[in-house]
């Protein structure tokens, strides 16, 4: 399947956990398209960011039981991708 490199990354995923390992290790997290690979992942983060990737860590996270008054109902199964840098390196998300 041949995606685009902007359809590769959805969003970057920004939590207290990951930012913390961001200024500690050079480690950051997307959501990624489901039928994205790692090599697909590395190109595009890669080529959007001007950054060297030196390791890719991808996992499929299911969504989560939820309630909406009384109807319940699942929100949507996603693909989280935990990308490590090029020490020295930074990608700045806030912009």
């Amino acid at each position: 399947m041949k995606l685009s490199l902007y359809d590769v990354i959805q969003e970057p995923v920004i939590t207290e956990k990951i930012t913390r390992e961001s200024a500690k290790d050079g480690k950051y997290a997307f959501s990624v398209h489901p039928k994205a690979n790692k090599k697909q992942i590395k190109a595009a983060v890669e080529k959007i960011f001007n950054v060297h990737v030196t390791k890719v860590n991808t996992l499929n996270q299911g969504g989560k039981w939820r309630r909406v008054r009384w109807q319940p109902g699942k929100t949507a199964d996603w693909k989280k991708a935990l990308v490590t840098i090029k020490k020295g390196e930074k990608i700045d998300i806030t912009s």
